[in-house]
């Protein structure tokens, strides 16, 4: 929550697969995101995949990122591979 007490809803990059939208909204709803996403993935099925995509696409655009890291990166200090 932010400082006035009121969530915002942003896509979450850090738990995010693809683009953080799902991961952001289970945030926001405060539900598990592996449900929502097996939510998606039905939805998706059933309206003949385009308008799944499109929402989906429209969600990353308009949707602020919350600033999280787009790709993991391994840990400092970590060896190297040679």
């Amino acid at each position: 929550m932010n400082s006035v007490g009121k969530k915002r809803l942003r896509r979450n990059r850090r738990e995010g697969t693809f683009a953080g939208v799902l991961a952001g909204l289970a945030d926001y709803f405060d539900i598990d995101v592996t449900l929502l996403r097996v939510l998606f993935i039905f939805f998706v099925i059933f309206t003949g995949v385009f308008p799944g995509v499109i929402a989906y696409l429209l969600a990353i655009l308009v949707m602020p990122s919350d600033g999280g890291p787009t790709v993991h990166t391994p840990p400092a200090g970590g060896s190297a591979a040679s």
